[in-house]
């Protein structure tokens, strides 16, 4: 090893410690946020749930233009009149992300109809709340399409314009269960880990693209109706996220650059808990908090 490379080794302890001090106390002071008043924002699974709190969410927050996709016109268009009303000029587009050439037919239509999109989230997803054994092979293959390779394909559509500009942001709603799974929702536990895994790469890809970051949410169970059913044993300890506090988060997370955002903050330390403890001891934690049976009375979207 020669003289140059050693000195690298010998800082690079010392680099580390530094960085973490210096995020620590960066995270106890007030960030300042980017300004939206240029933004054209485009939110897969727009028309309800998380989706259309984070429309109006960025809507409120002074964005150029807002845009939904969706499968369910009357929610799309419901949403996108709403946000008209507020002030914030927004369109519609009937597109499901799983279906490859309809997400970059649509892509094409976005560009020259509205123009360039500068925020991306990828929120769309599915959930059937199925054991493996008794889900339907189609809707397994459903799950993938649309919550993994639906940002493949909406990112490979959008990305290139925000590098070439170099301004742009690629933002996926995800979820805890990619970390931390339960029984009852192996499609969407897997498709999430595969969600999670595609955003720490193209995260780590982007790291010398100036202007262009990620930003990645895992929060906590949602009082939406996708999750409707769901239930824990102690909802006083474990209650259901506020979606229009996710958004706010969500929002707050790309106006400060921020790459991860774990909801509740307290979902920091089962990720932690996770990497040390016994098989056995998880298990027991499962069991004691419920999410081992918290899919048993799930009901999902009607």
């Amino acid at each position: 090893m020669d003289l140059k490379s050693l000195g690298r080794v010998l800082i690079f302890p010392v680099q580390m410690i530094y960085l973490i001090v210096k995020a620590s106390v960066c995270s106890l002071l007030p960030s300042r946020r980017k300004a939206l008043r240029k933004e054209v924002v485009l939110v897969t699974g727009g028309g309800r749930g998380i989706g259309r709190h984070l429309a109006r969410e960025f809507a409120k927050q002074g964005a150029k233009k807002v845009i939904l996709w969706g499968r369910t016109e009357k929610c799309l268009k419901d949403t996108a009149e709403e946000i008209s009303l507020s002030g914030t000029e927004c369109h519609y587009f009937l597109c499901d992300v799983a279906n490859r050439e309809e997400v970059y037919k649509q892509a094409k239509v976005v560009r020259e109809k509205v123009g360039d999109v500068t925020i991306l989230v990828n929120n769309a997803a599915v959930v059937h709340g199925k054991s493996l054994i008794d889900s339907d092979d189609d809707a397994l293959l459903k799950s993938q399409h649309i919550n993994t390779l639906g940002q493949f394909w909406t990112t490979k559509a959008f990305l290139p314009r925000m590098l070439e500009l170099q301004h742009g942001h690629v933002v996926c709603i995800n979820s805890i269960l990619s970390q931390s799974p339960i029984p009852g929702a192996v499609d969407y536990c897997t498709s999430k880990a595969s969600s999670l895994a595609f955003m720490e790469s193209l995260t780590l890809g982007l790291l010398d693209c100036p202007g262009v970051g990620c930003t990645t949410v895992l929060p906590f169970h949602t009082n939406t109706e996708m999750f409707q059913g769901m239930k824990v044993r102690f909802p006083q300890l474990f209650p259901p996220l506020n979606p229009e506090m996710v958004a706010q988060r969500t929002v707050e997370a790309v106006q400060t650059n921020k790459a991860y955002v774990y909801l509740p903050w307290t979902m920091h330390a089962l990720v932690i808990l996770k990497s040390f403890m016994p098989q056995v001891a998880l298990d027991e934690i499962h069991r004691f908090s419920g999410t081992y049976t918290c899919m048993n009375t799930f009901k999902g979207r009607t």
